[in-house]
C-alpha cells in the first residue's frame, strides 16, 4: 500500500520531539494520535521514565546491527554479544511498536503519517563507550562503524513501523543534539579532563547522507534534522561556531527538513534558513515551551512572525512550517504535557489564519 499524500505541506502543522512522561506506553500513543491527528504529525512516543533501554541512548542502540551494548556505570558500552541490557532494550522498542499498531488499529482511520526518532550518528557516537571506557566519538573507525551499523538498523526499524501503520507516511527525526560540541570539539573524554577532536565536516556531511539514504531507501517519506539548543554548558545562548556549521550542514544535505528551537536562532541563523526555505528546505520551528506555565497563543504566534518577516518571507509560506515544543517533554506531568501539544496545535491553527488572511 502507497503512503497518503502529505497535505501538510500545504499548511502549517504542529507534532512533538519524542521524550513523553510517565510510564504507560498505550496512554502515550493515544495522546500521540488524539492530539496530533490530520493534519498534524503524530509520533511514537519515547517513555524514558521506564528505565534501562528506554532512553534515547539505549533506545538508538537497540538498533545498531552487530553491535550489542551493555550498561556501565558510565553509560552504554559496545560489548562482543549480546546482555541483558541489550536484549531488554530492543525488546521494549520491539514492543513499543506493536503497542503503536494495536493504538492504530482500534481507531476508525490509520493515521495518515507518523513520525520516529532516532539519535543521530554523531550524537550516538559521543554518547556510547568503546570496551576501554572512551567515547566511540574518539575513533575514526568507531564512528564509522557505529553510523553504518544504525544506517541498517534505522532501515529495519522503519520497516517495521510502516508494517505497523499500514499506508502511513514515515518521517524519521535524526537528533544530533551534540552535532554543535562535536564540530567545537567540545565533547569531555571520559576522565573529563580534556575534549576530544571535533569531527571533520565532510565526516559529518557523509554520515548524515548515510542515514538520509538509508530511511529514503526503506521507504520513509521525510528525514528531519533535529539539531536542538545546540549550546555549550550555560544559558543556552552561547554562540556557538559548531551550532551555526551544523545548520549550515543540515540545511544543504539531503533532509526534507530542519528542527531548531526558535530562541536560538539569532539573525545569522535566519539568514541561512531563509535561503534554504526559498530552496525548498521545511522548517520544524520550537515554538513552545517545554514548561507548565505557557505563553498565549498571540505570544507564540508573535515569535513566529517577528524573525518571519525580518527576513523578507510573506505570510503565504507559512505553508509547510511544522511547530513543536521547544524540547521533549518528559520532565513534566502527563496534563502538562498534554497542555503543551494543545498550546501547539492552536499555535499552528492561528498561524494558518495569519497565512491565509483570516
Amino acid at each position: 500500500m502507497s503512503a497518503a499524500p502529505d497535505a501538510s505541506a500545504e499548511v502549517v502543522t504542529a507534532t512533538a520531539l519524542g521524550p513523553w512522561p510517565g510510564i504507560d506506553m498505550p496512554e502515550a500513543v493515544m495522546v500521540a494520535l488524539g492530539e496530533l491527528g490530520d493534519p498534524h504529525l503524530p509520533l511514537l512516543p519515547e517513555l524514558p521514565d521506564r528505565g534501562v533501554g528506554t532512553d534515547a541512548v539505549g533506545r538508538t542502540a537497540a538498533l545498531l546491527v552487530e553491535l550489542p551494548v551493555d550498561v556501565q556505570p558510565f553509560g552504554w558500552r559496545l560489548v562482543e554479544r549480546p546482555g541483558a541490557d541489550h536484549r531488554r532494550a530492543v525488546s521494549m522498542l520491539a514492543s513499543d511498536v506493536n503497542v503503536l499498531a494495536d493504538v492504530a488499529g482500534t481507531r476508525e482511520s490509520v493515521p495518515p503519517a507518523v513520525k520516529i526518532q532516532v539519535l543521530g550518528p554523531l550524537t550516538l557516537a559521543a554518547s556510547v563507550y568503546l570496551h576501554y571506557g572512551e567515547r566511540a566519538l574518539l575513533d575514526h573507525g568507531a564512528r564509522r562503524d557505529v553510523a553504518e551499523s544504525l544506517a541498517a538498523g534505522l532501515a529495519g526499524h522503519v520497516a517495521m513501523v510502516a508494517q505497523a501503520v499500514p499506508g502511513a507516511a514515515i518521517t524519521v527525526q535524526l537528533d544530533e543534539t551534540d552535532i554543535a560540541r562535536v564540530l567545537d570539539g567540545a565533547i569531555p573524554t571520559a576522565s573529563g579532563y580534556r575534549t576530544l577532536r571535533s569531527v571533520p565536516k565532510d565526516e559529518v556531511r557523509g554520515a548524515w547522507q548515510l542515514l538520509v539514504r538509508a530511511a529514503h531507501d526503506a521507504g520513509a517519506t521525510d528525514v528531519v534534522l533535529n539539531l536542538g539548543t545546540g549550546s555549550l554548558p550555560g544559558s543556552g545562548r552561547e554562540d556557538s561556531s559548531g551550532w551555526r556549521t551544523g545548520l549550515e550542514l543540515a540545511v544543504a544535505g539531503d533532509a526534507e527538513a530542519v528542527a531548531v528551537p526558535l530562541a536560538r536562532l539569532d539573525p545569522r541563523h535566519w539568514e541561512v534558513l531563509a535561503g534554504a526555505l526559498e530552496s525548498g528546505t521545511r522548517l520544524w520551528a520550537g515554538v513552545v515551551p517545554a514548561t507548565a506555565a505557557l505563553p498565549q497563543v498571540s505570544a507564540l504566534v508573535e515569535r513566529v512572525m517577528r524573525p518571519w518577516n525580518g527576513i523578507g518571507l510573506p505570510a503565504g509560506s507559512l505553508a509547510g512550517l511544522r511547530l513543536t515544543p521547544e524540547a521533549g517533554l518528559a520532565g513534566l506531568s502527563p496534563a502538562a504535557a498534554r497542555a503543551v501539544l494543545a498550546r501547539t496545535t492552536d499555535t499552528a491553527r492561528a498561524l494558518n489564519d495569519v497565512r491565509t488572511g483570516d
